[in-house]
């Protein structure tokens, strides 16, 4: 048996959660998962004893804790992948690293005007300025990379790696708020959005009865899917 448990939060709701799930899922790794809703009046209470500062993902292996998305699949992919998450090739693992370390901490704007919401597409959002221009970087970092590794593979890098696990939910929010793309990034966009485990998600997701009102939006035009 696996000792390995990973606690997320809404599927249809917790971006961070994604990341590490959707990492081991396509990894291979055997875990086990523990779903606690979000913001409810029990979340607290079953998030206390990880020290997470009551925040999802967390990972636990027999008895060790480890939260923050970036941090568990660091973790699992240094100790049970052979570090095999990262690129093999110095730079291109560098490259990796830095683009999944600029995910982890930027594009504020597209977080708040653009909240994962798998049982919905809008097709009316008004993006700022601000979030345009993320929006741009975003599009700019994934057709560079797969142009400079196309032969490799379908993914950011060729071979699948932690930079794809961490760009997931942008795929998700993309595709749930109708952004228009080029071909290089629907491509891209097309290829996270056809893992077996990304479908297994969103569907998961779509059968999630919680509603957190603040990734609903107030949209006019949308359709339940």
């Amino acid at each position: 048996m696996t000792t390995l448990t990973l606690i997320i939060g809404n599927k249809n709701y917790s971006s961070w959660s994604l990341r590490p799930w959707i990492f081991m899922k396509q990894m291979g790794l055997a875990f086990n998962e523990k779903r606690v809703a979000l913001f409810t009046e029990t979340m607290d209470q079953e998030l206390e004893q990880y020290h997470s500062d009551y925040k999802v993902p967390i990972l636990t292996d027999d008895g060790f804790i480890v939260w923050d998305s970036l941090a568990i699949v660091e973790f699992v992919s240094e100790k049970y992948l052979d570090n095999k998450g990262w690129p093999a090739d110095l730079a291109a693992r560098a490259e990796a690293r830095a683009v999944s370390a600029e995910m982890h901490s930027s594009y504020i704007n597209v977080r708040s005007e653009m909240p994962m919401n798998c049982r919905k597409i809008f097709s009316n959002i008004k993006l700022s300025p601000q979030a345009e221009k993320e929006v741009e970087r975003i599009t700019a970092v994934w057709r560079y990379f797969r142009r400079k590794y196309a032969d490799g593979g379908d993914w950011l890098f060729g071979e699948y790696s932690i930079a794809d696990a961490m760009f997931a939910p942008i795929v998700l929010r993309f595709h749930g708020h109708s952004i228009p793309l080029k071909e290089i990034e629907a491509e891209y966009c097309q290829t996270v959005l056809g893992q077996s485990h990304i479908m297994e998600w969103i569907e998961a997701g779509k059968q999630e009865t919680e509603i957190i009102e603040a990734d609903e939006l107030d949209a006019s035009e949308f359709q339940v899917v």
